[in-house]
């Protein structure tokens, strides 16, 4: 007989953070998440500050078989005028009841607050890690992006769940970029520089108060019609800019700028899941930091995970340019691969500008919703 538990003791928050380890113990191609950074964004990230979830566990007996979250998104509500309920950090055993047990505790606890949607995967939200994978289950997980078997498309969906959208990574393997193309770019870099006074320039880490004070402003502008948008609170960006801060290398940190004033930037951060795949339960002491500071020099490969341009100085190029330049600075330190990730399926602007590059769409992460 199976049940749901709501989670309430410190307890059960590490029984909820750590199930998947046993779900997927036999995948080669796993990455544990960090203990203490699921802890964190399930207890005291500044999203709770304005919004509320509530974790549940499903057990058979006394065996742990599945868990999820149900969310209330209020900003995310109060800016697109809504009244949508997110469910997210949803793992389960290969069984129907199962998923449907927790998916209609979901839905229970959204109702109650008034919720007429469900909608997710999101962990917690758009900001953070979010989507389902349903294309592209031959290669492990980058850095903050999201894993699961391929048989949670047949659970969603047979709940009912239907697609809303789809966001799109993109891969670069080795020196597989198309070259014509970067140096066509250096000329458009020129031609922004001569025309429009607008200059790419490298994250100043020395005054990083300044500049994340700054990227926040273009952050919310640049992603203000995306779907599922809502901007982050100065709280909720300080919180991701400090975490990034800590594994940032200033040659993959750029900003578009005219006349001094930032109107685009890109980002790209290590792919240190090479290192915390290594890392037994995402348990960084006693070893597991060790591990992470003395390999983080050693990861050959990149996720490209910001990358936006506010309105009016887009269809310019400096998307293009953004990209480029970091596909070049990857070239030159001669890194294995790179990944682009998300872009919104729809965003042709963004994708043509990947395409351009020799960007290779090799995985799909879908966004679920249902009325309820």
């Amino acid at each position: 007989m199976k049940e749901i538990v709501s989670v309430t003791s410190k307890k059960e928050l590490a029984s909820f953070i750590d199930f998947p380890h046993e779900l997927y113990k036999n995948d080669p191609l796993y990455v544990p998440e960090l203990f203490i950074a699921q802890r964190d964004i399930l207890t005291t990230h500044p999203f709770h500050k304005h919004s509320s979830l509530q974790t549940f566990l499903a057990y058979d007996g006394d065996k742990i078989v599945g868990r999820i979250a149900a969310i209330q998104n209020n900003n995310h509500n109060k800016f697109n005028n809504t009244n949508d309920g997110f469910f997210g950090f949803f793992e389960c055993i290969n069984d129907q009841g199962t998923a449907n047990l927790l998916l209609d505790t979901a839905v229970k606890w959204l109702k109650e607050k008034g919720a007429e949607t469900l909608t997710g995967p999101v962990n917690p939200s758009t900001n953070e890690t979010c989507g389902l994978l349903v294309k592209g289950f031959n290669s492990s997980p980058v850095v903050m992006m999201t894993y699961n078997p391929e048989y949670y498309i047949t659970l969603l969906e047979n709940y009912g769940l239907a697609k809303q959208t789809d966001l799109l990574a993109w891969h670069w393997d080795g020196q597989n970029y198309n070259d014509k193309s970067l140096q066509m770019l250096d000329r458009l870099q020129e031609r922004l520089t001569r025309n429009s006074g607008i200059t790419i320039r490298k994250i100043n880490l020395k005054n990083f108060k300044a500049e994340a004070d700054a990227l926040r402003e273009v952050y919310n502008k640049a992603w203000d019609k995306n779907l599922g948008f809502f901007p982050m609170t100065n709280d909720e960006f300080d919180y991701t800019a400090k975490d990034l801060k800590m594994i940032l290398d200033p040659d993959f940190a750029l900003v578009a700028e005219q006349d001094g004033k930032i109107v685009g930037f890109g980002v790209a951060i290590p792919d240190i899941n090479q290192i915390l795949k290594t890392i037994k339960k995402g348990r960084l002491l006693p070893t597991g930091i060790f591990k992470l500071l003395l390999n983080k020099g050693k990861v050959d490969g990149i996720r490209i995970m910001l990358l936006g341009v506010i309105d009016g100085y887009r269809k310019m190029g400096i998307e293009a340019c953004l990209y480029g330049s970091i596909i070049k600075e990857y070239r030159r330190k001669g890194l294995k691969y790179a990944e682009a990730s998300w872009t919104l399926e729809k965003n042709d602007m963004v994708n043509r500008a990947i395409e351009a590059i020799g960007g290779d769409q090799y995985k799909t992460y879908r966004i679920y919703e249902k009325a309820i």
